[in-house]
């Protein structure tokens, strides 16, 4: 740790940069800002004792604090934005939380990360003024932004990853949870059972779920340990595909094609879905092959959404989208008023529907 950070003592300044390069403050600026030209050589020197210093970029929240709260709260979707605004339960989560933060008042900033290049995200939120960060929807164990929000002392919040100690989280047993709804599709009788997961990786593509990617650091936390929940009931031998869009529904058609369209003592009587959308998926490709549902496969589905259009109430483990949105949005607004909110575990319910029946 950078000695002017360490615990106790004041953090850097842009002040302090410049000084031991040997510059301007202007020039300092200027390099951190990039609105004005610098020599390389000049702009090395800067970001070398910037990194000797610990000191992180200039922080646009210092400034608004002295007039109170800057108004805005960061949220980071995993993936572009177009993608989070076609899953309800994206949809649910972010209803929820800005239901209570309209009340505090403050406003929500939505901010897609890229998959392919986690790091962009942080120039992005550099020149932010924002009162928090939550962290939205899947993603890895760990993320880069983290140790930049933590240097600018940004309260950060998540629905169970990034893992991290310094993150308020709203979280599920994701592999009690996939356990769970296994056990369902266990206890009806169901034995070739096959499981379709969300991508175990940023850089996933569909098919087979590679061994390597469960065991990653870098793998997304819900699809790992639904898939674990899934095997603790049924082996680690049962077929296991993953899409490699995310959670959707033509990941799941795909999906559902491929282990739908086979000889009939071959095909899965059930097939457990990581998601309701992908499960929706899979359930079109059932119909689209001639196939009955529940009669001839069961289909489970994870999140608890509303899809009006699906023709089936699925069967499904709910986590309360809605619910868990404004959990989320109560613990920010209690660290806005300075008080110290501490992590919680949300419940989920299994809810049967009309996609599961016994096998025959």
């Amino acid at each position: 740790m950078p000695a002017m950070v360490a615990r106790g003592q004041a953090r850097p300044t842009l002040r302090d940069v410049a000084e031991r390069a040997g510059v301007s403050v202007s020039t300092a600026s200027l390099v951190f800002s990039g609105k004005g030209p610098v020599a390389e050589a000049t702009a090395d020197r800067v970001r070398a004792a910037a990194a000797a210093l610990g000191f992180t970029g200039p922080n646009p929240l210092a400034s608004s604090l002295r007039q109170g709260r800057s108004g805005a709260i960061g949220v980071l979707v995993e993936g572009r934005l177009r993608m989070a605004f076609r899953d309800p339960f994206a949809i649910a989560v972010l209803d929820g939380l800005a239901e209570v933060l309209e009340a505090v008042p403050t406003g929500m900033l939505l901010i897609g990360q890229s998959t392919k290049d986690p790091e962009s995200v942080v120039p992005q939120l550099a020149p932010l003024a924002l009162d928090a960060v939550v962290f939205s929807l899947c993603g890895p164990g760990e993320h880069p932004a983290v140790e930049h929000l933590a240097a600018r002392g940004i309260p950060m919040f998540s629905t169970g990853v990034p893992n991290d100690r310094r993150i308020i989280q709203v979280r599920v047993d994701e592999r009690a949870s996939g356990a769970a709804i296994a056990a369902h599709v266990r206890d009806l009788g169901h034995r070739r059972v096959a499981h379709v997961a969300m991508p175990m990786l940023a850089t996933s593509a569909a098919g087979p779920v590679p061994e390597d990617e469960v065991r990653a650091e870098d793998a997304f936390v819900p699809s790992v340990g639904r898939l674990l929940g899934f095997r603790d009931v049924f082996g680690a031998g049962t077929p296991a595909v993953q899409t490699g869009d995310g959670s959707s529904v033509e990941g799941g058609l795909i999906a559902g094609r491929a282990l739908l369209d086979v000889p009939r003592g071959e095909r899965p009587t059930a097939i457990v879905a990581q998601s309701d959308v992908i499960a929706a998926g899979v359930v079109l490709a059932a119909e689209e092959l001639g196939l009955r549902v529940p009669d001839d496969v069961s289909i489970t589905g994870f999140d608890g959404v509303d899809l009006p259009w699906l023709p089936h109430r699925l069967t499904t483990m709910d986590q309360r989208g809605r619910e868990k949105g404004r959990t989320l949005g109560t613990l920010v607004r209690r660290r806005l008023d300075s008080k110290r909110p501490r992590s919680v575990t949300q419940p989920v319910d299994l809810r049967v529907g009309t996609t599961t029946a016994r096998a025959t």
